[in-house]
């Protein structure tokens, strides 16, 4: 599929454009935030790029250091707010295997409380070690594409 194809599509550059309805609560030349249509927790908020860049490894620095002025800011807006916000998750997912459900790089802003339902425990965050060795052997394989990549920043 085109990227304009996926753009015109895209229920988040819909709202960004005012084309599709969603309770805003920011917006600036580079991202929107609105609340989450189906919010895990009261106040759940979505940061969105104003342009469609579908994944993180794609958005400028300026942008990605936007999101999480932006995500910071209503972080602590929330925990003023006077909803239910004893603590915040944030959320990124990158990818159809991530998770990512709508192709668009956004940004989870969720308030959250003791209790409160929602839960990012897995039986994965208490896996043993692995190996010796298998941590430093993928530590190399990152960085050598990091120094690569370098370039192309």
């Amino acid at each position: 599929m085109s990227r304009d194809r996926l753009a015109a599509d895209c229920v988040f550059c819909r709202i960004v454009a005012r084309k599709a309805a969603a309770a805003e609560v920011y917006r600036d030349e580079l991202v929107t935030a609105f609340l989450d249509h189906r919010p895990v927790t009261p106040g759940h908020v979505l940061v969105v790029a104003n342009a469609h860049i579908a994944w993180f490894g794609d958005i400028p620095d300026e942008l990605g250091a936007r999101l999480l002025h932006v995500a910071r800011r209503l972080s602590a807006a929330l925990r003023s707010s006077g909803l239910p916000c004893d603590g915040v998750n944030l959320l990124l997912a990158d990818g159809e295997a991530a998770s990512q459900e709508v192709p668009h790089v956004h940004l989870h802003v969720i308030p959250r409380t003791p209790g409160d339902g929602f839960t990012i425990e897995s039986p994965a965050w208490r896996r043993p070690p692995p190996p010796a060795g298998e941590l430093e052997a993928n530590a190399r394989k990152i960085r050598k594409t990091l120094i690569h990549d370098e370039g192309r920043s």
